[in-house]
C-alpha cells in the first residue's frame, strides 16, 4: 500500500454577500485541499484550515518523506512529519498540513478495510449527532438585528436545536442582538455566542455577566488565546461554559489549556491541530480532565466529514442511561467549495446527522467543479475565515 502520489490543491471562491466578525471582513473563501493516491489507485481526501498556500507549501515540504511509504502506518507517517517540523513548527500551518495529510490517510485506510473512519477510530460510540448552526455573521445591511433575528429563525424552521452567532463588536451592541435573537427563537433553542478572541478579560467578564440571563450555552474565544490567566478568570467568576481551543495545536497546546482549567469545552479543529490522530488523543487527555469535547469546523465537506466520524468515536462523557446527543459545528453560509467542489455522504435531516457507513471519510470530490475552483493565479491574496 505505497504511496505514489500528493497533489494539493487551493480552490477559491469569491463570495456573493461579503461578511465579517469581530476581527475582519472577507469577500472570498480559500482552502488547501489534498488527494493522496496509492500504488493500486486508492486515494483518500484531506484538508488543511489556514492559510491555503502556505498551508500547500507545508504538504511540499512533506511530501518527500511520505511518498514511497506504506499508507496503512498513519502513525509512523504522522511521526515522521511531527518530527520533521519540530524545530520550527510546533504549531500553526505546519500543523495544518500534517492535519490534511493525516486525514487523507485515514479516508485512505477506511477504503483499503472497506470500513467507515469511525470504525477504523475504534468504532461508532454515537450513531446519531445534533449539529449546531454557525453563521450569524455580521453583513452591511440597513437593518442588521433584522436579517440576524431572520437568519436565526430559518435554521430553527430547519431543525436545528442550538446556534451560534458572532458576537465582539462592543458590549452594548452585542446585548443588543444577543437579545433580539433570544427573544426571537424562544428557550428552546440553545444559543451560543463567539467573540473570535475580541475582547480582553474585563470586557468579556461584563459582558458574560449582563447576557447570563439569555442562557447561553457556551462563550467561545472570549479573550486571546494568548491570555491563559484571562480564561481561567472568566470561568471561575461567570455562570457560562467557556470553550476554546481553535488556535491550539496538538496534545501539548491542549495540555496548556487544560491543566490551567481554561475551558468547560475543548474545540480542536481536526484539520488544523495534529489531524484525526492528534485528535483521538487530545479527545482521551481532555476526558482525563473531565472536559466536554466539540470540533471546531470549517470548509468543506472533507472537514466536516472528519468531524463526524471523530465525535461518532467519541466518549460519552460522562455515561448515562439518557445520554444527550453530542454535537459538533455545521457551518451554514455561502460555501460553494463545500457545495459543489465536495460530494458527502453525509445528511443533516430534521437538525440530525447519521453517521455514513460508506468506506472511509464517505467523501469525495467532483473533478469538474476542482477545475473551475482552482486558483490559477498562486499570488491571490490569502485569506483565512474563522468561526
Amino acid at each position: 500500500m505505497k504511496i505514489t502520489k500528493i497533489t494539493p490543491y487551493i480552490i477559491v471562491h469569491k463570495l456573493e454577500t461579503p461578511f465579517y466578525f469581530s476581527q475582519w471582513q472577507y469577500d472570498t473563501r480559500k482552502i488547501c485541499i489534498v488527494k493522496i493516491t496509492l500504488e493500486d489507485g486508492t486515494y483518500g481526501w484531506g484538508e488543511g484550515y489556514g492559510p491555503a498556500n502556505v498551508i500547500k507549501a507545508a504538504i511540499e515540504f512533506f511530501k518527500p518523506f511520505l511518498l514511497g511509504k506504506n499508507a496503512l502506518a498513519h502513525e509512523v507517517l504522522w511521526q515522521e512529519m511531527y518530527r520533521r517540523s519540530l524545530d520550527y513548527a510546533r504549531s500553526g500551518s505546519m500543523q495544518a498540513a500534517i492535519s490534511a495529510l493525516d486525514v487523507a490517510l485515514w479516508d485512505i485506510k477506511g477504503k483499503v478495510f472497506n470500513q467507515s473512519v469511525a470504525s477504523m477510530l475504534g468504532g461508532v460510540k454515537n450513531p446519531l449527532i445534533q449539529p449546531y448552526a454557525t453563521g450569524l455573521y455580521f453583513t452591511r445591511v440597513d437593518n442588521l438585528e433584522e436579517k440576524l433575528v431572520q437568519e436565526a429563525l430559518q435554521y430553527k424552521a430547519q431543525g436545528f436545536k442550538a446556534t451560534k452567532m458572532k458576537v465582539g463588536l462592543g458590549i452594548k451592541e452585542d446585548i443588543k442582538y444577543i437579545s433580539a435573537i433570544r427573544k426571537a427563537i424562544g428557550t428552546d433553542m440553545k444559543l451560543m455566542i463567539d467573540s473570535n478572541h475580541a475582547y480582553n478579560y474585563q470586557e468579556a467578564i461584563e459582558l458574560a455577566r449582563k447576557v447570563e440571563k439569555y442562557d447561553i450555552s457556551w462563550f467561545e474565544e472570549p479573550v486571546s488565546p494568548e491570555d491563559y490567566e484571562g480564561y481561567r478568570k472568566l470561568r471561575e467568576n461567570t455562570s457560562i461554559p467557556i470553550a476554546g481551543g481553535e488556535c491550539e495545536y496538538l496534545k501539548f497546546g491542549f495540555k496548556r489549556l487544560l491543566e490551567q482549567e481554561c475551558v468547560d469545552i475543548a474545540q480542536p479543529d481536526i484539520c488544523a491541530t495534529g489531524g484525526l490522530t492528534e485528535a483521538k488523543r487530545i479527545a482521551t487527555l481532555a476526558q482525563a480532565y473531565n472536559k466536554e469535547v466539540v470540533p471546531h469546523t470549517w470548509g468543506t465537506w472533507i472537514a466536516i466529514n472528519a468531524a463526524v466520524h471523530f465525535v461518532a468515536n467519541l466518549d460519552k462523557n460522562p455515561g448515562r442511561m439518557y445520554n444527550e446527543l453530542p454535537t459538533m459545528e455545521l457551518d451554514r453560509t455561502e460555501n460553494a467549495l463545500r457545495d459543489e467542489v465536495t460530494q458527502s455522504q453525509v445528511k443533516v435531516e430534521n437538525g440530525i446527522i447519521k453517521v455514513p457507513d460508506a468506506p472511509g471519510l464517505g467523501v469525495d470530490v467532483d473533478v469538474e467543479s476542482l477545475k473551475i475552483y482552482e486558483e490559477k493565479d498562486t499570488n491571490d491574496t490569502e485569506f483565512k475565515v474563522r468561526t
